[in-house]
């Protein structure tokens, strides 16, 4: 990969770093040679983002030509944006309060240097700004407030010529790590066609993939001609390198797999989970709205607020089940028998959000789980539910005990589970869902329908095996295609 820096001048560039080419702004705009250069990273140091400005057209110009300019154009707007900062600033907030709680001044300048500090204790902070905004080298101004505390004000890029001198030997070490990363130089006899990065967290404990199935996604883009890379939390700034993202960590809005789907799109990456289907698909107040108004059946249900509590048994009865909205592996979703025990939980949980879910409690001795991709079944599960339990998982402190499941060919499912998991997913887009379903003789009803569902080995690639694996992949192909064929038009 052909790493460029662009500079105003040549003399604003004041590091020795082998393997970088410095170039000025007007000859990389110009010169033929990058013109038609392929697979470059353009680090755009100009003195100027000003919009027409030179520095504002090696962004522009960079993403033109298939170049990953750093910053991207959608940076240098944000950079510019009161709005994104003040957000920014909320969304960091307890990491901004800790890195600064020894600061004893009101105000606080903090250098970034390619996401990293001279202080340790500031790492984590200039990590997580240089995600959000990535540029080479930032300033970013904070102050603080007596009531609000330590509050961003101001971030912006700098040139290198406003580096000091006593930060330089930093910037060097900085800079000649980045660059001697793994994916600025490898190199193939044949290389893939695209890249995916898979986003996985392997220290989780509810995780939708495990190792052996990471690794059979892996193997079938190989074979597709897809480079895939397991990429964590703290290769944010990264995701501009990649063709496409695959999110194979327990999605959440107030998370950061959120804010990956939301930057890979906008770099134009192809994803799924897409941040549609995670707002969609992790809010079961949003879920129990859609399916009542477009028919899909599903247990009674009641979206619940402080102010008719009174309702739920009333309408829906006892045993009832209780969700909280972004209720996950079975985790804030409690079964009530008594209008005591009902008044606690729903009190509980209302103080966590203004709605939550009442539904039907339906025993059955398994749920059905439907995959669906691209509007398209893939696999029927059958989970059982937990020994002794009413939920397929049972936790019990630290201890999980988790119930048997059967896989079969989605042709041997009833059709009527089937069809109306497809129903339901088909309303939240087009990715990959897992739908729940609970089935009393021909009648069906949804639970909830998943992104990001579990692809486990050995359990929803039992029927399918490996072609499981390569199915996914080739939608992703096939979009990726798709996104590079409609722009080169």
């Amino acid at each position: 990969m052909n790493i460029l820096i662009v500079v105003s001048n040549p003399k604003d560039w004041l590091f020795e770093i082998s393997g970088v080419k410095v170039v000025t702004a007007e000859d990389y705009l110009s010169d033929p040679q990058y013109t038609a250069a392929t697979n470059a990273r353009v680090f755009n140091l100009c003195r100027s983002y000003r919009y027409q400005s030179l520095g504002y057209y090696v962004s522009l110009l960079a993403a033109a030509r298939g170049h990953t300019p750093i910053p991207n154009v959608t940076t240098i707007q944000d950079l510019k944006s009161m709005a994104v900062i003040r957000a920014v600033s909320d969304d960091l907030d307890d990491l901004i309060q800790k890195s600064l709680a020894s600061i004893h001044s009101s105000v606080f300048t903090l250098s970034i240097y390619f996401g990293g500090n001279m202080a340790k204790r500031h790492a984590n902070l200039a990590l997580a700004l240089f995600n959000l905004f990535q540029a080479p080298f930032l300033r970013a101004h904070f102050v603080h407030d007596r009531e609000e505390g330590w509050q961003l004000r101001s971030i912006r890029p700098i040139a290198a010529s406003e580096i000091p001198e006593s930060h330089r030997p930093f910037v060097v070490q900085q800079a000649t790590q980045y660059f001697s990363r793994r994916h600025f130089h490898v190199r193939r006899r044949v290389p893939p066609r695209y890249s995916l990065a898979i986003l996985y967290d392997p220290e989780a404990k509810d995780r939708p993939s495990d190792p052996t199935a990471i690794q059979k996604f892996e193997r079938a883009a190989e074979k597709l001609g897809i480079e895939t890379e397991l990429i964590t939390r703290d290769d944010f700034a990264r995701l501009a390198e990649f063709d496409a993202l695959f999110l194979r960590e327990t999605t959440g809005v107030m998370h950061h797999t959120y804010r990956f789907a939301r930057r890979a799109e906008a770099e134009g990456l192809v994803v799924i989970d897409d941040s549609l289907s995670i707002l969609r698909c992790t809010n079961k107040v949003y879920l129990a709205e859609l399916m009542e108004r477009h028919g899909v059946p599903t247990p009674r249900t009641l979206i619940v607020s402080k102010d008719n509590v009174g309702r739920i048994l009333a309408e829906i009865g006892a045993p009832v089940v209780l969700k909280q909205p972004d209720s996950s592996f079975s985790q804030g979703v409690v079964k009530v028998d008594d209008e005591s025990q009902l008044k606690e939980e729903v009190d509980r949980l209302l103080e966590k959000s203004d709605l939550i879910v009442a539904q039907e409690f339906i025993a059955t001795p398994f749920d059905w789980r439907i995959g669906i991709l691209d509007r398209t079944p893939i696999y029927a599960c059958k989970y059982f539910m937990a020994r002794r339990h009413w939920q397929v998982i049972n936790r019990n402190g630290d201890t999980t005990d988790e119930g048997k499941h059967e896989t079969l060919p989605v042709e041997l499912a009833p059709a009527t589970v089937v069809s109306t998991a497809l129903r339901a997913a088909n309303l939240i887009g087009n990715g990959l869902y897992g739908v729940d379903l609970k089935q009393v003789g021909r009648q069906c009803y949804v639970i909830e329908v998943n992104d990001n569902p579990s692809i486990e080995s050995g359990v929803e690639d039992k029927v399918l095996k490996d072609e499981l694996y390569r199915r996914i992949m080739s939608v992703f192909l096939r979009r990726i295609e798709q996104r590079k064929f409609a722009w080169a038009r």
